[in-house]
């Protein structure tokens, strides 16, 4: 058998070369619902190198939402069939791979790492917020005609900005070009709602955002285990 074989033999396609694949999965609650079963479910998937994250939403979009992050997309497709089974009712689903962008190559790998391989939830933020968000490719403010050296300073004005909440927010911006139908999902974890509120806020006002973003809906709620967060949306069942 040649190499070549032997090599191709040993590619995972659902394993990234570099970072975990990430799916936000957000859920309405349906009829046939068996809670028991989805926190077995979700239970089952936490460990062995995989996270997941749950949190009840506020709004109409959904009720409930699942973050599930790990090595290999295949064991995060098969809980998002588990969870069907168990009567959940998908609303909505995103799609991504965590990253280190270009911008930050070169930090240390102590600062790279954690992009690459997050811990979640962040002990202490259980205020959570997800949304996906491109970048503006409009005559006149097309981020992509940019040189990089443009980009750059942009980025880090940006960045500055964001370093104000240090301590209140913890950030994990993941990768989706080519996976979903924006270029990157942002999820925040914040130590009150508020502080989603207010770094939002901010950051729209600089020039990066302000100019170049456009940003898809907005999913926010309390993070908690799964059985307490399922139970929250389960209030008004029964």
């Amino acid at each position: 058998m040649s190499d070549e074989s032997t090599q191709d033999e040993e590619i995972v396609p659902g394993v990234p070369t570099e970072g975990w694949p990430v799916l936000h999965l957000f859920y309405h609650l349906g009829p046939e619902l068996n809670s028991d079963a989805a926190v077995k479910a979700l239970e089952s998937a936490s460990g062995g190198g995989y996270q997941v994250v749950t949190a009840a939403l506020i709004g109409h979009k959904a009720d409930f939402a699942v973050m599930v992050l790990g090595p290999d997309v295949l064991r995060l497709r098969k809980l998002q069939s588990e969870l069907w089974s168990c009567g959940l009712i998908l609303a909505d689903s995103y799609f991504s791979l965590t990253e280190v962008s270009e911008y930050a190559r070169n930090l240390p790998e102590e600062r790279r790492l954690p992009r690459l391989y997050p811990v979640l939830p962040p002990e202490g933020k259980r205020a959570f917020c997800f949304y996906p968000m491109s970048k503006r490719r409009d005559v006149g403010a097309n981020w992509y005609m940019l040189s990089y050296e443009d980009r750059m300073k942009h980025m880090a004005a940006h960045g500055a900005s964001g370093h104000k909440f240090a301590g209140r927010i913890i950030q994990l911006i993941t990768g989706s070009t080519g996976l979903d139908a924006y270029e990157w999902g942002v999820t925040l974890f914040g130590q009150r709602i508020d502080d989603i509120k207010d770094v939002v806020y901010t950051l729209r006002f600089d020039e990066v955002s302000a100019e170049y973003a456009e940003f898809g809906p907005f999913y926010v709620g309390i993070v908690d285990r799964p059985e307490v967060a399922l139970n929250y949306c389960m209030a008004n069942f029964g």
